[in-house]
């Protein structure tokens, strides 16, 4: 089995007998193409395969499937599986295993991670390989994650991985029914050629100053270009072959000129400082991978599982079921999401929440895979399986934005694949038209053109807007805030209105009953009963502060038919016959209840910042229940953040106008709208948004749903251990606290400034040097450093988001 082979799960050495047995359990399968140098996209699967099934003491199997070719093999094949050949990849890097294949409208969608894949130059040579064939239907690129996403016909897959081999990249899929694990790949390279490299280049420099013989300077930069530039001339002629001009073409061209011409020193220094710079930036691209790598650490890999003997034992934590009780000690991180059953303690909830104040946490109360526990000793029942815990789909909801390309990426994109070639034809016309036509020597200017292919790469351009979109992203997880995306993040700091409901956004959404008044000749506690039985079968706050007064835990709950719960009004049902409903203001209104004098009581009440239900039957009105809610201190200082940051605000709730009222003035929120039906709140947010306005709405229940899906950015409260907020909301805010929001607006904005500034750099340095040249004063040293220097300034720029 070749070094570079595909691999369908875990990597195999070169005898393949030796595999990786440090995740037992699992299933894999390797296929071994090696298409000749014409272009078999389509025809790379032939029928000269061969399947072997090995059987291993561990207790896996791996499948083998050998695709083999009667051409030679692609010379750029050669090492890849070893030392992988990325621009990018310096180091060990760990990545979760990606999901398997599933059937989708178009086809079959197939995670394929590319291990040499981390810079828009391989994205751009495997979009550009893969467009040409008819059975790949869309493509999507996570740079971050090293994974590309590909929907293709049902039986393309194996010819889709013979092309991404052909450009001399490692593929790997995972297998239907492989078991979720994280695994280490991409081995750091030697560190010793590039080292001979530069004593070399500088040893053919001092050799050329001091006046040596020509062939003295010359072997030793032959030398240094010899070990460490093969790599980039492999992948240059891999692109050059397929029509691609990134920098590892254009870098190999412009050395090979300058060797040709005699620039011996030059040549040498430009290659080993271009593999030097490559290397540096790498690290600072793993920098950014590594902000949510950090996030996968925060659960730990053990934990104390009760078997069924009683005793307790220290187990894989992936391989704990659900329902299985856990233990955990003092000062230990909580390793899956869970109830706790007995005991208690405070739990540090900040690597979830980003507010690291403790949280008590009791018998029935939920705790979250990477909280901290602090003091007490607890057990828990595990409610979810370690890859479907808060954190994983944090984690991947994260991964999932990285890969989803901001405005300004699409744009960057779009400009570098039409400046690149414009750039080439410039450094043609100025090697070819001076000599030609104005006499011009041909030495001096081929050697300007070979310093204009240095500077025509777009690479700093090309990657400072998604090193610094996924920094900002990652700052946001490490702060509560899960944004679903670079359009989100780069639209927050065009907000101009943010829409709130109030119960639980606001108001802590926990209100307390304040008053009780009968409306009829009826007996009280008949009253309460009936109120407390339809109350407790609906989760609207003001239902259960009824449902869930001192007095209903004495009450008998009756039997209810025919329930229901009425959006934006309240619920009804049948006890004993009679239908009976709970409702607010207009729910009464609508059954014609209402009276002069109940009204008069009920602008009273509502006055007071108060909600009132009234329990009625089919004749009138037989008591009102007044409910009041408390609002957030966080919720004060957050509403004054917005409007420092020129954000204005308004509540929209289903409560009564004076109740709206009364809250917003606490608050200080601009425009207050009450008894909003769940259209209503859609049809406030479509106003809003005229005239250009950018409209965020924040909410935590279903009523709120057509509001958020029609706002520009929908904010979902309470997301953590909500699947539906975490997968719905385009941006969810993992607790209740409000000032989370402006914290968003302000790192949007400053996301912004960082791309401006990279974008404003990266175009300006080449602009400089590309007049500089043209005028004779640029040197193939100065495009080197411009290139290079341009391309670190602008990931070192994206990476200050980090410390947000």
């Amino acid at each position: 089995m070749s070094a570079s082979s595909l691999s369908r799960s875990k990597t195999h050495n070169e005898s393949g007998r030796a595999h990786d047995h440090r995740n037992c359990g699992h299933e894999s399968g390797v296929s071994d193409a090696t298409p000749d140098a014409h272009d078999h996209a389509d025809e790379a699967a032939h029928d000269h395969q061969r399947d072997h099934e090995h059987a291993h003491s561990c207790g896996h199997g791996h499948h083998h499937g050998r695709a083999h070719d009667d051409h030679a093999q692609d010379p750029a094949d050669d090492g890849n599986h070893a030392n992988g050949d990325g621009c990018c990849t310096p180091a060990a890097a760990r990545f979760e295993m990606m999901g398997a294949s599933t059937v989708v409208a178009d086809g079959v969608r197939t995670p394929i991670r590319i291990l040499q894949m981390d810079c828009p130059t391989e994205e751009a040579l495997i979009r550009k390989k893969l467009a040409g064939m008819k059975s790949v239907k869309s493509m999507e690129f996570n740079l971050m994650q090293r994974v590309l996403t590909v929907v293709h016909a049902p039986d393309a897959l194996d010819a889709v991985l013979a092309a991404v081999h052909s450009l001399g990249f490692t593929a790997e899929v995972t297998e239907p029914g492989a078991k979720a694990e994280t695994v280490q790949h991409v081995p750091q390279k030697p560190w010793w050629p590039l080292a001979l490299s530069a004593i070399a280049a500088i040893a053919s420099e001092a050799a050329n100053w001091l006046g040596q013989p020509q062939w003295v300077a010359a072997a030793l930069a032959i030398m240094a270009v010899v070990a460490c530039g093969l790599t980039t001339y492999r992948k240059g002629w891999v692109a050059i072959r397929n029509g691609n001009l990134n920098i590892n073409a254009l870098m190999s061209i412009a050395v090979t000129g300058a060797l040709i011409l005699g620039q011996w020193p030059e040549a040498a220094m430009v290659m080993v400082l271009f593999t030097i710079a490559e290397l540096i930036e790498a690290k600072s691209l793993d920098r950014a991978r590594n902000a949510i790598q950090g996030l996968m650490r925060l659960a730990p890999d053990k934990a104390t599982v009760q078997q069924a003997d009683g005793s307790w034992v220290e187990v894989d934590a992936q391989a704990v079921p659900v329902g299985a009780t856990v233990r955990v000690r003092p000062g230990e991180r909580i390793g899956l999401d869970g109830e706790i059953v007995s005991g208690r303690s405070t739990i540090n909830q900040a690597p979830i929440t980003g507010e690291s104040l403790p949280v008590e946490k009791a018998e029935g109360d939920q705790v979250f895979a990477g909280t901290i526990n602090d003091s007490g000793s607890f057990e828990y029942r595990v409610t979810a399986a370690a890859s479907n815990t808060t954190l994983a789909r944090i984690i991947h909801a994260v991964e999932e934005a990285q890969g989803a390309k901001a405005p300004t990426q699409r744009f960057v994109d779009q400009f570098a694949r039409v400046y690149t070639p414009i750039v080439f034809a410039i450094a043609l016309a100025v090697a070819v038209v001076p000599p030609l036509v104005m006499g011009g020597g041909w030495h001096d200017w081929i050697y300007k053109a070979l310093v204009l292919l240095v500077i025509a790469c777009p690479c700093a351009l090309v990657i400072s807007t998604p090193v610094s979109i996924v920094s900002g992203l990652a700052a946001a997880a490490r702060h509560g805030i899960l944004i679903k995306g670079g359009t989100y993040l780069e639209q927050g700091r065009k907000l101009t209105w943010l829409a709130l409901d109030k119960t639980g956004t606001i108001t802590h959404g926990k209100p307390v009953q304040t008053d009780f008044e009968l409306r009829a000749e009826v007996d009280s506690q008949r009253c309460r009963t009936l109120a407390v039985t339809l109350a407790g079968r609906s989760d609207h706050p003001v239902s259960q502060a009824i449902a869930q007064t001192p007095d209903a835990r004495s009450l008998v709950q009756l039997a209810v038919e025919d329930f229901a719960a009425i959006p934006g009004r309240g619920v009804r049902g049948v006890i004993d016959g009679v239908q009976y409903s709970l409702g607010n203001h207009r729910l009464v209104e609508e059954l014609g209840r209402c009276s002069p004098d109940l009204e008069a009581r009920l602008d009273v009440l509502e006055r007071q910042g108060k909600t009132v239900v009234m329990l009625t039957d089919a004749n009138r009105v037989l008591a009102l229940f007044a409910v009041a809610d408390t609002v957030k201190d966080s919720s004060r200082v957050a509403i004054a953040a917005l409007h420092g940051l020129g954000v204005r605000t308004a509540m929209l709730t289903g409560d009564n106008p004076h109740t709206a009222e009364a809250i917003a003035k606490q608050v200080g929120i601009d425009r207050a709208e009450g008894d909003q039906l769940p259209e209503d709140k859609q049809r406030v947010i479509e106003a809003l948004s005229g005239n250009g306005a950018v409209v965020g709405m924040v909410g935590d229940g279903i009523n709120d749903a057509p509001a958020l899906a029609r706002a520009d950015i929908g904010f979902a409260m309470g997301a953590m251990g909500t699947d539906t907020a975490i997968e719905t909301a385009d941006v969810a805010l993992m607790d209740d606290d409000l000032r989370k929001i402006p914290v968003f607006i302000r790192l949007s904005r400053a996301t912004r400034t960082i791309l401006v500034q990279n974008i404003t750099v990266a175009l300006g340095v080449k602009a400089i040097f590309l007049g500089l040249t043209l005028a004779g004063l640029g040197t193939m040293w100065m495009a080197v450093f411009a290139d290079v220097g341009a391309s670190l300034l602008v990931v070192g720029n994206g990476l200050r988001l980090l410390r947000k």
